[in-house]
């Protein structure tokens, strides 16, 4: 299928519609708070332990969907390939940021544990209801695209430091050698605006 990609900057929120959307929404938004409470304004460590959780959903769909392309004996119009390449990128921004922000051992302990918890659980909303499951995405890449710019904004205002970027940051995006902090949550923030659409676009699709 094709998906419409909307500018980056563009702070697109999808209104729940039913049922589905509306669990989807709630579940985001009750993360959202964990979050929040968890590591307040500490945005590096913050992006170490949700990428964790936005590499999840990109292999569960892609595996999901393979498994049923075979089972119908069909062609699974680029969702694999698709959901394949964002499980990549949020594997890529974790690897980024652990670089960036140091997690502690118990960090990392927490890492392991919200991968556990997450996998299992978005794997069973998968399989009862695709659609809620990539509505679900659709929702974290609306938080992801907020916290990003709330990021971005405090190193502008110098509450961060525009630290130089990870040599694996510049050779994925392609950015300038003397590249900084600031170049590379600007790259994310970008990633994390096409998932959105496109999550967005599969739950519409599925509709």
């Amino acid at each position: 299928m094709s998906t419409i990609r909307l500018p980056a900057d563009h702070p697109v929120h999808v209104q729940p519609r039913d049922l589905s959307d509306r669990f989807a929404y709630g579940f985001t938004k009750f993360l959202r708070f964990i979050a929040d409470r968890f590591f307040a304004k500490r945005y590096g460590h913050r992006a170490v332990v949700l990428e964790t959780v936005a590499a999840v959903p990109g292999m569960v769909g892609a595996l999901l969907q393979h498994l049923k392309a075979l089972r119908l004996i069909r062609d699974d119009n680029g969702w694999v390939r698709q959901l394949l390449d964002e499980a990549e990128n949020e594997r890529i921004h974790l690897m980024t940021f652990v670089e960036i922000a140091k997690p502690s051992l118990f960090e990392r302990a927490v890492i392991c544990l919200t991968q556990l918890v997450f996998y299992n659980l978005y794997f069973f909303i998968y399989l009862l209801s695709a659609k809620t499951a990539h509505r679900i995405v659709g929702y974290f890449e609306e938080e992801a695209y907020y916290s990003y710019s709330e990021y971005l904004s405090g190193i502008d205002k110098g509450l961060y430091e525009n630290v130089p970027a990870p040599a694996i940051a510049i050779k994925y995006w392609n950015l300038p050698e003397d590249a900084r902090l600031r170049e590379v949550v600007l790259a994310v923030r970008e990633d994390e605006a096409g998932h959105r659409d496109v999550n967005h676009a599969f739950a519409d699709a599925l509709d």
